[in-house]
C-alpha cells in the first residue's frame, strides 16, 4: 500500500498567493512602507500635528505683528502729542486750570 503524502495547509495557502506578492523585495517594500507610515518617529500623524502647530504659530505671529504695529503707532502719536496724551490719558493739569471730564452715555 502506498501512503498518501499529507499536504501542508500553509504551503498550499502560500502557493495560492500570486508570485509577485511572494517576492521578497515586494515584501520588504511593504514592510518598509508600513514602518515609515505608521511606526517611525516621523510618521504621518506626527507630520500632521507638526504642520498644524506651524500653521497655528504663523497665525499667532501675524496677530503679534498687528499688536506691534498698533503699539508703534500709539508710541508715535504719544511722542508727537505728549501734552494731549498726558491730559487725556492721566488727567494731568497745570496748577492754574481745572479739568472737566465728560463721559458720553451709551444710547440703547
Amino acid at each position: 500500500m502506498a501512503r498518501k503524502k499529507k499536504s501542508d495547509p500553509i504551503a498550499d495557502l502560500w502557493n495560492k498567493v500570486p508570485p509577485y506578492l511572494r517576492n521578497r523585495y515586494f515584501l520588504a517594500l511593504v514592510a518598509f512602507t508600513f514602518f515609515m507610515v505608521f511606526i517611525d518617529r516621523h510618521d504621518i500623524a506626527t507630520q500632521f500635528r507638526l504642520h498644524s502647530t506651524v500653521n497655528r504659530l504663523e497665525e499667532s505671529l501675524q496677530g503679534y505683528d498687528e499688536l506691534i504695529d498698533n503699539a508703534e503707532a500709539e508710541k508715535m502719536d504719544m511722542e508727537a502729542n505728549r501734552e494731549t496724551f498726558a491730559r487725556e490719558g492721566y488727567f494731568m493739569q497745570k496748577d492754574d486750570e481745572d479739568v472737566f471730564i465728560i463721559v458720553e452715555e451709551e444710547e440703547e
